[in-house]
C-alpha cells in the first residue's frame, strides 16, 4: 500500500531540502546531501513519528541516486520524475519564485495529486554496468577534447606532446573499461541474455547494447512510456492556419539514452531491413533526413524492447508470421 504521508525532495550537488505533508499539515527540513544527511533525515521523520512515505524527487542523475536507494532501502516508497514534468506543473500552478524550498514542497504537492509511477532501483549487477559505462563516456568526452586541441595545430611542442599523451592515455583507459564491461556482462546470466537478445537487432554494436542495458528498459510498462521517457517521441507545433512548424523530436527525456541511439539508428537506416523500410519510406514522403533519423532511432529504441520484454531474438519478419487465432 502507498502511504499517505508525501516527501517532497529538492536535490542539489551537496545538499537537499524537504518538505513532508501529511494530514493537511506540512514540514519542512535541510539536509546534507550524503550518508549522514540521509541517516539524519530519517531521524527528523521519526522524530514526526513518521514510519514510511512516499518520496517523489526529479531525476537528476547521481546527485538523487543514493539518497533515492537509501529511501527505497529503507522501506518507503519513491517517485524519481522528469523535471520537466515538475517545471510543467509549478507553471500550471502558476508559481512565480522559485527556491529549493518552495521547489521541495512543489513536488509533494505533485506527488499527492498525481500519484506518480513507483520507482525501484535497479538491480546491483546493472548498477555496477551504469557506472562502468557513465565512466566511460566521461573518458570519451575528455579524449575528444584532447584530439580537437591537437586538430586545432598547437605551436608548442610541449603543449602538442602533453596533449598526444593525455589522448593515448584516455584511449588505454576507455579499452580498460571496455574490457570490465564484458566481464560484468559475461559474469550475469542475465546480463548476457539481454546482451545477446539487444546485439541481436541489426545496428545495435555490443556498446550499444550494454548503455541500453544499463538503462534498465524492462522497467516500462509499455514502449510507448519508455519513448517518451527517452525523448524520441516527435512533437507536432500546428496551431490553427498560422503555426506550422515541421515535428520534432521532444527531447523530454534521457539525453543520455538518445545519444546512444544516434549513431545506431544511422546504421540501422542502410543495413536493419524494418528500420530501413521505415527511413525510406519518411525520404520518399518528403521528410527531411534528420526527421527520418529521429523516427529511425524511435523505431530502434521500441525493437530493442521488444527483444527484451519477448525475451526472443529479432525477426525482420515477424509482423508477417500468422497470428494466434482469439
Amino acid at each position: 500500500m502507498i502511504p499517505t504521508t508525501v516527501l517532497g525532495i529538492d536535490i542539489a550537488k551537496a545538499t537537499f531540502h524537504v518538505t513532508l505533508l501529511r494530514a493537511g499539515q506540512a514540514w519542512a527540513g535541510h539536509f546534507p546531501n550524503d550518508p549522514a544527511g540521509f541517516k539524519q533525515l530519517s531521524a527528523w521523520l521519526k522524530k514526526r513519528r513518521v514510519r514510511a512515505v512516499w518520496a517523489c524527487l526529479e531525476a537528476t542523475g547521481r546527485y538523487g541516486e543514493d539518497l533515492a536507494e537509501y529511501l527505497h532501502d529503507h522501506g518507503h516508497t519513491l517517485s524519481v520524475v522528469n523535471p520537466l514534468v515538475i517545471k510543467a506543473y509549478a507553471q500550471s500552478q502558476l508559481a512565480r519564485n522559485k527556491t529549493d524550498p518552495l521547489d521541495a514542497g512543489l513536488i509533494a504537492q505533485y506527488c499527492a495529486s498525481r500519484r506518480p509511477e513507483v520507482w525501484s532501483p535497479p538491480a546491483p549487477e546493472v548498477r555496477e554496468l551504469r557506472e562502468l559505462l557513465r565512466q566511460y563516456d566521461a573518458l570519451q568526452a575528455s579524449r575528444q577534447q584532447a584530439r580537437n586541441r591537437l586538430e586545432a595545430g598547437p605551436r608548442s611542442p610541449t603543449v602538442r606532446a602533453q596533449l598526444q599523451a593525455q589522448a593515448a592515455f584516455l584511449e588505454a583507459q576507455m579499452e580498460e573499461l571496455q574490457q570490465r564491461v564484458r566481464e560484468q556482462i559475461d559474469a550475469h546470466p542475465d546480463l548476457k541474455r539481454r546482451q545477446e537478445l539487444l546485439e541481436s537487432i541489426p545496428g545495435i554494436g555490443a556498446l550499444t547494447a550494454a548503455k541500453l542495458q544499463a538503462e534498465d528498459l524492462e522497467r516500462f510498462e509499455d514502449a510507448r512510456s519508455l519513448s517518451a521517457y527517452a525523448g524520441v517521441t516527435p512533437m507536432n507545433q500546428t496551431s490553427g492556419t498560422s503555426l506550422r512548424r515541421r515535428p520534432k523530436l521532444s527531447k523530454m527525456g534521457n539525453a543520455r539514452l538518445r545519444r546512444a541511439l544516434y549513431m545506431p539508428a544511422v546504421v540501422a537506416a542502410h543495413c536493419n531491413p524494418v528500420v530501413q523500410a521505415l527511413y525510406e519510406r519518411l525520404l520518399a514522403k518528403g521528410k527531411s533526413k534528420m526527421a527520418a533519423l529521429g523516427a529511425a532511432m524511435h523505431k530502434l529504441l521500441r525493437l530493442a524492447y521488444g527483444v527484451l520484454k519477448s525475451g526472443q531474438a529479432f525477426d525482420p519478419n515477424y509482423s508477417l508470421r500468422p497470428q494466434p487465432t482469439p
